[in-house]
């Protein structure tokens, strides 16, 4: 299992940056990189590709919405040669918030994006054709009236450092999550509950698994938490309630909440309806308060040593191959010896 990292969305890229270039020398495998509504997420690819020798650099997620199928490719073509090969695509939908609030393009169809981008970024990069936009939303010829009728099929000019550069899907619901497991390399859910998970999404990634191509490698997961090692550290747990809240109140509407909907499936529905309806009603901080402490203790690794190797195995034993940690460090800690023995744990399971 490897160790994985969220940087923050919200700025600071150079101290992101030199954080990764140490963390990375503590044994951190993968950073993610993020693009909400702040600075966009490329541009520090790209300056991470500069700044690091060995961590792979990942997209965590770019949105389906925001950039055409073949940009998409031509980004993590160019991330990768600029890193010699340490490009992860991590690709979701987003929510209508930031797609329709921010960027002003209709959230539809999610699923189909999805699949499509996929299909046109692997084309792009095997270069072994000319790309050919065959699929329902992205096609050609264009729908009648629209276009010159001058468009031709063309092939990616560089040579790619690779023919497949690995996409992750960031994807909570049934079907999302089917489709997945069945074209993804890389699966991204948020909260994970490893005691939970099997019964939440078991049967969604084992229908996808039934379609996976032979070509392509048993499907990779990206999942944990918060990380506090120390005998007296339960307490940091705490410090996930904003943005659980934020996640399960905020990002959508009552019935269209992708994030509620998985708090419900893991049994809180009463939880999950309240810090909704408290959210929404502007009292962040109450509904905060009403996180059940339970899912914060299944979607973090706080506690004393023995403790978080059981959960690093935990986390393992539920599929699990990229542990995405938030290393706080306690006493004379720091945030790359957490990094360092993290990852002695992940490599022992």
């Amino acid at each position: 299992m490897q160790v994985s990292m969220q940087l923050s969305y919200s700025g600071g890229f150079k101290e992101s940056a030199q954080q990764v270039a140490e963390l990375e020398k503590a044994g951190l495998d993968l950073a993610w990189v993020a693009e909400a509504y702040g600075f966009d997420g490329v541009s520090l690819m790209g300056y991470l590709a500069a700044t690091t020798e060995t961590v792979q650099i990942a997209s965590g997620i770019l949105p389906i919405y925001t950039r055409t199928p073949t940009l998409l490719a031509m980004t993590a073509a160019g991330v990768d040669a600029l890193s010699d090969g340490r490009c992860h695509l991590g690709l979701g939908a987003s929510g209508p918030q930031v797609i329709e609030g921010w960027h002003g393009v209709p959230y539809d169809k999610p699923l189909g994006r999805t699949r499509e981008i996929i299909d046109i970024c692997r084309q792009v990069w095997a270069r072994e054709d000319r790309l050919t936009h065959d699929g329902p939303l992205y096609h050609l010829p264009l729908p009648e009236g629209q276009g010159t009728g001058l468009g031709k099929p063309l092939k990616i000019i560089a040579h790619p450092e690779r023919p497949r550069i690995p996409i992750w899907v960031a994807s909570l619901g049934p079907k999302n999550v089917e489709m997945t497991a069945e074209v993804a390399d890389g699966w991204m859910p948020l909260f994970f509950h490893p005691e939970k998970a099997k019964d939440v999404w078991g049967d969604d990634l084992a229908r996808g698994a039934e379609k996976r191509a032979a070509d392509l490698d048993p499907l990779m997961v990206n999942a944990g938490g918060m990380v506090a090692i120390g005998d007296d550290v339960a307490g940091f747990r705490d410090m996930a309630r904003p943005m659980i809240a934020l996640y399960v109140g905020g990002m959508g509407a009552k019935g269209k909440n992708f994030y509620n909907d998985l708090v419900c499936r893991y049994g809180f529905e009463a939880e999950a309806a309240e810090i909704q309806d408290l959210y929404l009603d502007g009292k962040k901080d109450e509904a905060a308060a009403k996180v059940p402490e339970a899912l914060l203790e299944a979607t973090s690794l706080c506690g004393p040593a023995s403790y978080v190797q059981e959960k690093v195995a935990a986390f393992a034993e539920a599929g699990v191959t990229h542990l995405n940690i938030i290393p706080i460090p306690t006493g004379d800690q720091t945030q790359a010896t957490v990094v360092s023995q993290v990852k002695e744990w992940c490599e022992a399971v």
